[in-house]
């Protein structure tokens, strides 16, 4: 229909602009006419971005579609603001047709307005003016008498009514800024709506960068900490406040470190405004009511500045509880956890926490906006956010509850990072995938970064960012500096590591005579060093966390089974198979639990085999080598092959939520082999 395909043309022109929403941000809507399935008579329809969709990848079934005479006609029921939640229940009997999105608060906007075409949207410049402490007096000097001001109203059925008789009293108006929240803007048609929008932004953004201080938030106190420094910094501090904030509930991170967050902190205003907090619901629902500040200088000694945040988190923890204490009622839904979703370092950044990786990021993109928001209220006026009990009526707000219980339940590995070695192909490759797909952000680590780009790229394709759920990063496990590199990518990437699969490999077939020093050293080397490098620098992080984990070696069946024309490479999986014995005994105390896989004959798809092990064991054997994984499949009890997608399941199962309390294990996945069976 075209009415449908104009208003998604809108949407992601205007949503695919950060300078006029935010992700899923804001709301836009048409009315159209459809034919009644039942009558087959002519209907008014209202259709209207659903609940929690985003404007610019918004699709046709993100949209709620209504009769508009039943959703007007609830004006006549409508019970007061004291009950008007109820009438979200109500827009459910106003629904046209099966499927489609469930109806946002804002429907009543949308739908009460007198006009073909309605967005409502939240732009940093439009919200600077609506947060401003004279919001009302900067509107009517940078509109005149063309956008309206509306006060503070929670989003709801009596906004719709506001909205509608100013709209009403006011026909020379193209649209409102509406107080600490944002701008809506009307049309008759869909590109009349869309300009409009964009003249209230872009005029709004016009007058501050005209009229504004260019210093609002005061004098530089520090400066920013040099790149290098500043990341290795941010590397050191986020496993430890990635576990503060996970106190309540595992949280993913994100570190972001743009020219706007590092000026605003490095300037004498910060902290005053910091505690002042977001305003606009949409921000404030991600980023809570306030963020936690680390009170010290960039330069302040790393062990103060741990210790620091320690003590600041459980002051964050009370004064939120405390929040919590002094706004809930007894229909309050229960607090949802005190930690905090924002975190800034002078010097270093914010770090940002969400139950995902998107969640987080989306997290900081959003303090982002409010902090352009507080420099543009600051250049022209004052920074004056909604009141503290009003944030608390929308953060705890009971139809914000039940869009929580919508959501679906968490898949298994949720809030978990897994770092995966050797993951471009093979084991590696199938085993990044398993965790991804139960939940897990995953760094696959490799030497050939090109392979590992591929499989995280094949990983990343479901999400609305690739790099939300997998990244790829380049290493030689054997060298100690890529190894720390690749653990420091991986903790800016997501806050931390919580299971470390070592899986890097390789394998030469040579008999004792055969094998010189280099094959020896070359087996060692990757294996036992490589495993060795590794385990250590994530224990680093596993350890600062202090949230448990998993490290699981991939070993092999050969650290058990003697078997010929094999002594570097089997030596090198003994070496590995007893560093899981080693560490489960040190790192138990910290909760990291250390086990171990012995596979057997993964042929396809195994990189090892590719690159001329699998010609050298055929030729041992005796068989052809498009062959061997048949002959070694008939050497096994259960006569099955061993597949890498074998082996990723036996990491799931001991890294998943039922193993909880085994530590030192080897697990077999060779389909049975008895002379290597463990002793």
């Amino acid at each position: 229909m075209h009415v449908i395909n104009e208003l998604l043309g809108r949407s992601h022109r205007l949503g695919a602009d950060p300078r006029n929403t935010n992700f899923a941000g804001g709301n836009t809507s048409a009315k159209g006419h459809a034919p009644d399935p039942v009558t087959g008579q002519d209907v008014e329809l209202l259709y209207v971005k659903g609940s929690g969709g985003d404007l610019g990848t918004l699709k046709e079934d993100g949209l709620a579609v209504l009769r508009l005479d039943r959703l007007r006609a609830l004006a006549g029921v409508y019970p007061g603001v004291e009950r008007e939640d109820e009438m979200v229940a109500a827009f459910d009997y106003c629904l046209h047709g099966r499927g489609g999105a469930a109806p946002s608060i804002d429907t009543a906007m949308h739908g009460l307005v007198e006009a073909a075409h309605v967005d409502h949207l939240h732009p940093d410049a439009g919200i600077a003016l609506a947060t401003a402490r004279d919001g009302e007096e900067l509107t009517r000097r940078v509109f005149g008498d063309r956008v309206v001001w509306v006060p503070w109203r929670r989003p709801g059925f009596q906004l719709g009514l506001d909205i509608a008789a100013v709209k009403e009293a006011n026909p020379q108006a193209v649209g409102c800024v509406l107080g600490g929240h944002g701008i809506t803007a009307w049309g008759a048609t869909s590109q009349e709506c869309e300009a409009r929008s964009l003249e209230i932004i872009r005029t709004a953004e016009e007058y501050l960068a005209a009229n504004g201080r260019p210093d609002p938030f005061g004098p530089v106190l520090h400066e920013p900490l040099p790149e290098a420094e500043r990341h290795a910094r941010a590397a050191a501090l986020f496993p430890v406040v990635r576990g503060l904030a996970s106190s309540d509930l595992r949280q993913v991170g994100h570190y972001t470190d743009t020219p706007e967050v590092l000026d605003f902190l490095s300037r004498a205003e910060h902290p005053r405004l910091a505690a002042l907090g977001t305003s606009c619901p949409d921000h404030f629902l991600r980023t809570k009511v306030a963020p936690l500040l680390l009170d010290l200088p960039p330069d302040a000694p790393l062990e103060r500045a741990v210790e620091r945040l320690r003590e600041l988190h459980a002051a964050y923890r009370a004064d939120y509880t405390a929040y919590y204490e002094r706004h809930a009622g007894p229909d309050s839904p229960p607090m949802r956890g005190a930690d905090p979703a924002i975190v800034l370092v002078p010097g270093v950044g914010m770090f940002s926490f969400g139950k995902d990786k998107q969640t987080a990021r989306v997290a900081g993109e959003f303090y982002v906006n409010a902090i352009n928001v507080m420099r543009g209220a600051e250049s022209v006026s004052a920074y004056a956010p909604i009141p503290e009990s009003e944030k608390f009526r929308i953060e705890y707000w009971e139809l914000e509850e039940a869009k929580l219980r919508r959501m679906p339940k968490p898949k298994p590995l949720a809030g978990r990072v897994a770092l995966i070695t050797g993951a471009g192909s093979g084991i590696g490759a199938a085993t990044a995938r398993r965790l991804a797909a139960e939940g897990a952000c995953v760094v696959l680590a490799d030497r050939d970064l090109a392979a590992a780009e591929k499989v995280a790229a094949e990983i990343g394709a479901g999400s609305y960012r690739a790099s939300d759920a997998a990244v790829a990063v380049g290493v030689d496990v054997t060298s100690e500096e890529q190894v720390v590199a690749a653990v420091r990518a991986a903790v800016l990437a997501f806050g931390g590591v919580d299971l470390v699969v070592n899986n890097a490999g390789l394998s030469l077939s040579r008999s004792l005579l055969e094998t010189s020093l280099d094959d020896w050293d070359l087996q060692h080397d990757v294996m036992a060093r490589g495993s060795f490098l590794v385990s250590r620098e994530c224990a680093r992080v596993l350890i600062g966390q202090a949230m448990g984990g998993d490290i699981v070696y991939i070993s092999s069946k050969n650290a058990v089974f003697a078997g010929p024309n094999n002594v570097a490479y089997g030596a090198a999986k003994a070496d590995q198979a007893h560093q899981v014995r080693l560490l489960a005994a040190e790192l138990g105390e910290h909760g990291v639990r250390v086990n171990g896989v012995n596979p057997d004959g993964v042929v396809r798809g195994s990189g090892i085999f590719a690159s001329g092990w699998g010609a050298n064991r055929a030729a041992v054997y005796g068989v052809e080598e498009e062959r061997l994984g048949e002959f070694y499949a008939r050497r096994t009890l259960l006569k099955r092959e061993v597949l890498p997608e074998h082996v990723a399941a036996a990491v799931f199962a001991l890294a998943g939520s039922e193993l909880t309390h085994t530590t030192g294990l080897h697990v077999p996945v060779d389909a049975g082999v008895a002379a290597a069976f463990l002793r």
